[in-house]
């Protein structure tokens, strides 16, 4: 197997990733009963030399669901009929969720309404105001 490659500064090597088939509940009629189509793929973040202690402290807090006890991102791939493409699969969900979890949120910056914009607020209040005054009964 390759090195997979996350990103553009991350590359997880092959020896980081588990790999396990199993049989698969998808389309292949009686060639189900006896392939092992399935993918599981397991790479732990707890224990991977790869990432800095930035990036796993990233990782656990954006996919602390996706996780198991064990610090493990589990990714099962088994729409194709052929065990390499589900394998090829599963590479590229796990490659496209840890992209996720590594980007930054960018840090927003406070605005404040603009002058026009307050007035434009309050001249629509002023005007809507006028126009239910003016539907009252006159008290004379």
């Amino acid at each position: 197997m390759e090195p997979l490659r996350i990103n553009t500064r991350l590359i997880l090597p092959p020896g980081e990733l588990h790999v396990t088939f199993s049989r698969s509940g998808g389309p292949g009629g009686q060639n189900v009963n006896k392939v092992a189509t399935r993918v599981q793929l397991r790479f732990c973040v707890l224990d991977s030399p790869s990432l800095g202690e930035r990036r796993r402290a990233r990782l656990m807090r954006q996919l602390g669901s996706r996780l198991t006890k064990g610090g493990e991102v589990v990714v099962h791939a088994s729409s194709h009929r052929e065990r390499g493409r589900n394998l090829e699969e599963a590479r590229q969900r796990l490659a496209a969720l840890l992209r996720t979890g590594l980007q930054v949120p960018k840090n927003r910056k406070p605005t404040k309404p603009t002058r026009s914009s307050k007035r434009k607020r309050l001249d629509a209040k002023r005007k809507r105001g006028d126009l239910k005054r003016s539907r009252r009964p006159h008290a004379d």
